[in-house]
């Protein structure tokens, strides 16, 4: 805007390959292109590494040579959804308006507010946007509509926003029909590959407390009649190990693989009958295993991974279109209990197990 001071990202970000004019100064360009350390660091941070720091300065960018016609796309600040955006539009020239979403994805950050209508207007106005292009249209990720009022965008800045696709992959087809959408491309969808690309990072988040969880439950194990037994302690250890490992696998792993032929609206219901289903294998193979535990013991063991499983799976609810910030809260509040009185009673039928 004339006479305030222009927000603009650092020219000297990694990826950034140069600078375009604009009567308002310099806009970094950035590839369409996604180079081996895009491409590495996107690896890492599906395992957790480096996630609350992946992120993008806010404000304009350029893709090709755009002009004062040229499209205005509305994207967050963590990179992976950056770096989603700009891969679909090689050969083509456009504006990126990068909103500070603090490193959240767009669909969690309209969730949380920080994609919402305060930032586009904020982002919109410090960019200095009207002067830049000769339309007022932004397009922004349909995911973001949660958190954004187009009334009150168009209201305070003359922008008109208008919602994209779900997917980024379909932008070229919709931005050359006329930025006209089909009902397909407004369908969300979580296949299969959606759903395991987050296994790595939730089987990470769940390592401490998996380790834990296995230490004590083998600490435990020598509990019984004579106080504490070494031997009794490393007898149950690999029945603990097993149950530990497998509350992880139900949860994190075969839930998500699982889910749409899993009954139950609840991520939690189904995260508990993926580890029905891993209990029951469990007792089928705990022979071969060579676990002479009890049947109280097996029992400890069944319960923790049904509960285990139950709170891994989740953890999906927070990376899945399929429920509401509201349904996420809603859902914890009514599984989360239970979970914990599932582990609990699991825990006082392990200690049992020691005289039984």
């Amino acid at each position: 805007m004339p006479g305030s001071k222009v927000e603009r990202p650092r020219l000297d970000q990694a990826f950034v390959i140069g600078a375009i004019d604009t009567p308002l100064g310099q806009v970094p360009v950035v590839p369409a292109t996604l180079t081996r350390a895009d491409r590495i660091g996107g690896y890492k941070v599906r395992w957790g590494i480096g996630r609350y720091t992946y992120t993008v300065d806010p404000g304009l960018y350029a893709i090709g040579a755009p002009t004062d016609r040229s499209p205005v796309l509305v994207s967050a600040n963590y990179k992976l959804s950056f770096d989603a955006l700009r891969r679909e539009l090689s050969g083509r020239s456009a504006w990126v308006l990068v909103l500070d979403t603090r490193g959240i994805n767009v669909w969690c950050a309209a969730g949380k507010g920080t994609f919402g209508t305060e930032e586009v207007v904020r982002r919109i106005e410090a960019a200095g946007l009207s002067l830049v292009v000769a339309h007022n249209i932004v397009v922004l990720p349909q995911l973001g509509a949660p958190g954004v009022s187009a009334p009150e965008v168009r209201r305070r800045t003359s922008f008109r926003a208008l919602f994209g696709p779900v997917r980024a992959a379909d932008l070229p087809a919709f931005l050359d029909a006329g930025m006209r959408a089909t009902p397909e491309v407004r369908r969300v969808h979580f296949t299969l590959r959606d759903r395991l690309v987050l296994v790595p990072v939730e089987m990470k988040n769940l390592l401490l407390v998996t380790v834990a969880a296995a230490a004590g439950a083998a600490a435990a194990g020598g509990i019984g009649p004579s106080v504490y037994s070494l031997s009794a302690a490393l007898a149950r250890a690999l029945l603990a190990v097993t149950a530990c490992i497998g509350a992880v696998f139900a949860g994190a792993v075969l839930a998500p693989l699982l889910l749409p032929w899993l009954p139950g609206r609840m991520f939690s219901v189904k995260g508990a009958l993926a580890g029905v289903l891993v209990a029951a294998a469990l007792l089928v193979a705990s022979p071969l295993l060579g676990v002479g535990a009890s049947a109280v013991s097996l029992a400890a063991a069944c319960l923790l991974v049904v509960a285990g499983g139950s709170f891994g799976a989740m953890n999906y609810t927070g990376t899945s279109t399929f429920t509401s910030l509201h349904g996420v809260e809603r859902e914890m509040s009514a599984s989360v209990p239970w979970q914990i009185a599932g582990a609990a009673l699991a825990a006082a039928l392990w200690i049992a197990g020691g005289w039984f």
